[in-house]
């Protein structure tokens, strides 16, 4: 029983954290990042 209220906390604390990323715009950041360093891999960025 404890091990079940222990999981469903986690689960509710990570699905706010990744509302709150997707609030403040992280994912267009990550985005772009893995895109510069892509382009600096074959050369072009």
């Amino acid at each position: 029983m404890k091990r079940r209220i222990l999981q469903i906390s986690l689960l509710f604390a990570a699905a706010a954290l990744i509302v709150t990323g997707i609030i403040m715009g992280q994912p267009g950041e990550v985005l772009a990042k893995a895109a510069k360093i892509c382009l600096e891999c074959i050369g072009i960025g």
